[in-house]
């Protein structure tokens, strides 16, 4: 290394002090998304910056999705998957392949990622330690012709009903970061199949965290000019979805920061999980790297 590549990352080092003091010993809850985890090099560069969350006092924890490699396996099955308003419809052949997939493939693979970088990380699901307590989920749709509402069923399709946080907190506790697989069962055992976001916002909102974080496949929320928005209010995220600059699959994802954010949240931020570092770019930077959504 040549001495201006070492005053470089020196400059860089004093650059993040701040942002390291803001966050000391904060709760930070990561949404990642299943496209970027079937590909190997930017698999284990998450890893890589989870652990250093936690190497220098930040206590992540991260919420994994899995579609695309739920979609590998019922391909190989030969299952047909319906979805319904961007939710798998899930009977009981499929919930056995996506538990599977989640809880067991996806959620140990995501683990070991970040063990691999130097931390202890530990894959469970929702169901671990009664972590979530889930409830069926339902859709309400409504005929273009007639204007009746039908219900309906999208099988064993759940939602957060109740998030208990001990088994969290006792990870967090030991300085061992959570992995946390979308998979819930209600009251009487039955096992869901949970949207990722919802999962995190919920678990972020229980756990009083600092900063959600949404990966996604998109910089954040655009304008009708189709430029970035660094950062908005709930109020202003309202009127973007009234106005119809947030529309299509942006829509359920702010509101999952707005749920969060009014469960405590102090603020949720929406950022490309392709791009390098995006995390650490977002936490250690002043612009950061997506939308920022706040009270």
């Amino acid at each position: 290394m040549t001495t201006d590549e070492a005053r470089s990352q020196m400059e860089i080092l004093s650059g993040a002090l701040p942002f390291l003091k803001r966050y000391d010993d904060q709760i930070v809850v990561v949404k990642y998304g299943g496209h970027a985890m079937g590909q190997e090099e930017t698999a284990l560069g998450f890893g890589r910056d989870i652990a250093l969350l936690e190497q220098v006092g930040i206590n992540p924890v991260v919420v994994h999705g899995g579609g695309p490699q739920i979609n590998s396996m019922l391909k190989r099955l030969n299952v047909q998957s319906t979805f319904v308003q961007g939710l798998r419809v899930t009977d009981a052949q499929m919930m056995d392949v996506v538990e599977m997939v989640l809880a067991g493939t996806v959620n140990k693979q995501v683990a070991e990622a970040i063990t691999r970088a130097g931390v202890i990380a530990v894959g469970i699901s929702g169901k671990d330690g009664n972590l979530i307590r889930a409830r069926k989920a339902t859709r309400i749709v409504r005929d273009a012709a007639t204007g009746a509402e039908q219900v309906l069923d999208l099988g064993f399709v759940g939602e957060p009903e109740h998030v208990d946080t001990r088994v969290l907190e006792l990870l967090i506790g030991a300085a061992i970061v959570p992995v946390v697989a979308p998979v819930g069962a209600d009251a009487h055992g039955q096992t869901y199949n949970i949207n990722a976001d919802t999962v995190a916002g919920a678990i972020a909102g229980a756990l009083r965290a600092d900063r959600l974080l949404m990966l996604t496949d998109v910089p954040g929320v655009l304008d009708e000019s189709k430029r970035l928005i660094p950062e908005m209010t709930v109020a202003e995220v309202r009127c973007g979805i009234d106005s119809g600059m947030i529309s299509g699959g942006m829509i359920p994802k702010v509101e999952t920061c707005i749920a969060a954010v009014e469960q405590g949240v102090k603020g949720a931020v929406i950022l490309d999980g392709r791009v390098p570092h995006a995390v650490l770019m977002e936490l250690f930077t002043d612009g950061g790297s997506g939308t920022l959504i706040k009270p």
